[in-house]
């Protein structure tokens, strides 16, 4: 059986730059080389995509921008082309993908807009579509979604930039009449929580906004929930399955990027420390959440679940890390899902999706 030809796409032009290079240098170690022949393109900070055939672990230290063998290429829009052309001294070479993985994470990547592309050269590719994957990127989008859905989550607010901009004292009011301090300041439109803050007072806010405000045109606030931070993964397009939930220790006073990438004192504990029915109703919740945003492939949902028994919905990742110490694989191998299996039937996945238009 003639081998199909997967593409990885990897680093991006996103502040999650670092940690896509370490997912997809993982992703890329799993896919079982006797069915796949991988290609590798890599996106520099500035947007450039390059054809890399170096070795996997110059991926992970970023060396594999210097690589001499490099060839400027790039996934046409055009079915007909069906993808990847590559430009060289003599024009160009045309190389013909069966699916695509995008190990991209944040802006440029994870929003909908690699999505739209591969949706538009009509080749299949791994995890949501256009739609899931524009509004689980945006948390504001998302929390109204939520809402209307009737899943409970925290209570919040936002604003636009532009809007502080012109009139803050209004803007502050507005926040202040609508959360009791300490309450989380969140760009729109950002992962691996990427210039989100913590705010205890009226001080710390102005410059949570400040913060916010580099990273996207719309802040959102949210109010302060105390309780464990319970993940869970879930798999699959139209049948779903979720995992065991697990539970993040965050080694700073919320799950910051630092903590998340380079604290080794942050601890993930699997099964998450919940009771039976909590676990529960955190999977059930994860689908319910799963299916209103049309999530397909796979996607990591976000909860908070207090001592009181409450659980709250926080956000749905829908290209989580794959870094060793992330929390998607780990759920996932606790369910006897594990490394090359668990890429394959991703891509399994994909391929589903595209035939079925599920």
């Amino acid at each position: 059986m003639q081998k199909k030809r997967i593409a990885v796409l990897f680093g991006g032009k996103s502040s999650e730059h670092e940690v896509s290079r370490v997912s997809a240098s993982y992703v890329i170690s799993q896919i079982p080389q006797d069915k796949y022949d991988i290609i590798t393109i890599g996106i520099t900070k500035e947007g450039r995509w390059l054809l890399y055939s170096g070795d996997i672990k110059n991926i992970k230290d970023g060396s594999w921008e210097k690589d001499p063998n490099n060839k400027l290429a790039f996934i046409a829009p055009a079915p007909r082309v069906g993808g990847m052309v590559i430009l060289n001294e003599n024009g160009y070479e045309i190389v013909k993908l069966d699916a695509v993985f995008p190990v991209l994470h944040g802006k440029n990547g994870e929003d909908g807009t690699v999505q739209g592309l591969l949706d538009l050269a009509e080749i299949p590719y791994v995890g949501c579509g256009l739609l899931a994957s524009a509004a689980c990127m945006d948390k504001i989008v998302t929390n109204i979604m939520f809402e209307n859905a009737g899943i409970e989550q925290a209570a919040f607010t936002w604003i636009y930039t532009e809007e502080y901009k012109n009139d803050p004292d209004a803007c502050i009011v507005k926040v202040e009449a609508a959360l009791d301090y300490p309450i989380f300041v969140k760009p729109a439109n950002a992962g691996s929580s990427v210039g989100v803050s913590k705010a205890a007072d009226r001080e710390q806010l102005i410059k949570a906004i400040e913060i916010a405000s580099k990273e996207d045109r719309r802040i959102l606030f949210e109010e302060t929930i105390v309780g464990k931070e319970v993940e869970c993964a879930v798999i699959g397009n139209s049948e779903t399955f979720a995992s065991v939930p697990g539970q993040i220790a965050p080694a700073a006073e919320f799950y910051d990027y630092d903590a998340k990438y380079n604290n080794a004192a942050s601890q993930l504990f699997i099964p998450a420390q919940i009771s039976d029915e909590l676990k529960e109703i955190v999977r059930r919740v994860a689908v319910r959440a799963y299916r209103a945003l049309d999530c397909t492939g796979l996607a990591r949902v976000d909860f908070f679940v207090t001592d009181g028994g409450r659980v709250l919905l926080n956000e749905i990742n829908t290209m989580p890390g794959f870094t060793s110490i992330s929390m998607y694989p780990k759920l996932m191998a606790a369910c006897d899902i594990k490394g090359s299996a668990l890429i394959e039937r991703l891509i399994e996945l994909a391929y589903e999706r595209a035939e079925k238009n599920v």
